[in-house]
C-alpha cells in the first residue's frame, strides 16, 4: 500500500482560495429560519382598535362616587367611610340592585395607591360590575 502525501513543493504554496462551505451552510440555515418565521410575524386577525375619546361622565342619580383624598380618607357620595369593612358592606348592599350602579371612583394625585386600591378591590369582593376612575381632562394647548 502506498499513499500519496505531496512533493516537498507543495508545502511552499500559498492557497489562494477562499473556503465557501461554511458560508453557504450559514446562509441556508438563515434562509430556511426566514421562510419560517415570516408567515407567522405577517397573518394576524383583522380588527379595528378603538381610538381615545373624552367621553364626559354621565352622571345618573344611582351612580356611586367613592372619592379618596389626599390623606386616603375615603368618602362614599362625599360622606366618610371610616372602614374598609363598613365600605365592602354597602358596596354589598348596592350590589344586588338590579340594573346594578356604576361604581366611579375619584382619587386624588396626590393620594397613595393604597387607598384606591383598597376600594377597587372592596368592588371586586362586593360583586360591582362597572367600576371606572375620574379624571380631569389632559390640558388643551
Amino acid at each position: 500500500m502506498s499513499m500519496n502525501v505531496g512533493s516537498a513543493d507543495a508545502e511552499d504554496d500559498v492557497v489562494s482560495t477562499i473556503n465557501t462551505t461554511p458560508l453557504v451552510d450559514v446562509m441556508l440555515v438563515l434562509l430556511i429560519i426566514f421562510l419560517i418565521t415570516v408567515p407567522v410575524a405577517i397573518q394576524t386577525v383583522k380588527v379595528t382598535l378603538p381610538s381615545e375619546t373624552n367621553v364626559p361622565t354621565q352622571t345618573k342619580p344611582e351612580n356611586i362616587v367613592i372619592s379618596i383624598d389626599r390623606e386616603g380618607l375615603t368618602y362614599w357620595n362625599q360622606q366618610l367611610v371610616p372602614t374598609n369593612k363598613e365600605l365592602v358592606d354597602r358596596l354589598k348592599e348596592v350590589a344586588v340592585i338590579k340594573p346594578q350602579p356604576e361604581v366611579h371612583i375619584r382619587g386624588d394625585k396626590d393620594a397613595r395607591y393604597e387607598p384606591v386600591g383598597r376600594v377597587v378591590f372592596g368592588c371586586q369582593r362586593a360583586g360591582i360590575v362597572k367600576v371606572g376612575f375620574i379624571t380631569e381632562p389632559p390640558p388643551r394647548g
